[in-house]
């Protein structure tokens, strides 16, 4: 998100710099939340766009966009280097606001080296507990027993061996 510094000042000279800094500064994000640079994303993550696009261009020749935040670089696994989260929640399309999250959320696309796994989330964040990184995600009521606004989440720690995402449903006593 950009922010803006605006300070008050007592000459003209120093306003008017900092309308001209502000215009600038505004130019710059409208075109960086609109025309970002793709061609780095992995190609998992890619297609997931192009898919996305299509299902936009065939809704009543909609325009689709990539907002700002859409494209996370995170540590999932815990080798402490950046892997991929390609969120839906920053996907937009011109002829329908919710073509990509309904009641349940947006999916959530999380890639670990060529491994990618979906989950769709009301939110997420990555955490450490002990020597483990985890992914901890607000998901629907209906996967705790409850309904849409029930309070429900969960937990996962990415299994290097394996290759795969360990979680439990533990309830607790």
């Amino acid at each position: 998100m950009c922010n803006h510094l605006a300070t008050k000042s007592k000459s003209a000279g120093a306003r008017k710099w900092t309308v001209a800094l502000g215009a600038i500064s505004a130019i710059f994000c409208a075109a960086t939340a609109n025309a970002q640079d793709l061609s780095g994303l992995p190609a998992q993550l890619l297609e997931k766009i192009q898919v996305a696009q299509q299902a936009c261009s065939e809704l009543e020749n909609g325009q689709f966009s990539l907002e700002f935040g859409a494209v996370h670089r995170v540590d999932l696994d815990g080798d402490t280097d950046r892997d991929w989260v390609l969120d839906e929640a920053g996907f937009a399309c011109s002829s329908a606001v919710s073509l990509y999250c309904g009641t349940g959320g947006c999916m959530s696309h999380f890639l670990i080296e060529d491994r990618m796994f979906s989950l769709l989330n009301q939110g997420w964040r990555m955490t450490n507990i002990g020597s483990f990184r985890v992914l901890l995600a607000d998901v629907h009521g209906s996967q705790c027993g409850g309904i849409n606004p029930s309070p429900c989440v969960t937990a996962g720690i990415w299994d290097r061996e394996e290759e795969i995402w360990r979680s439990t449903r533990a309830d607790l006593e």
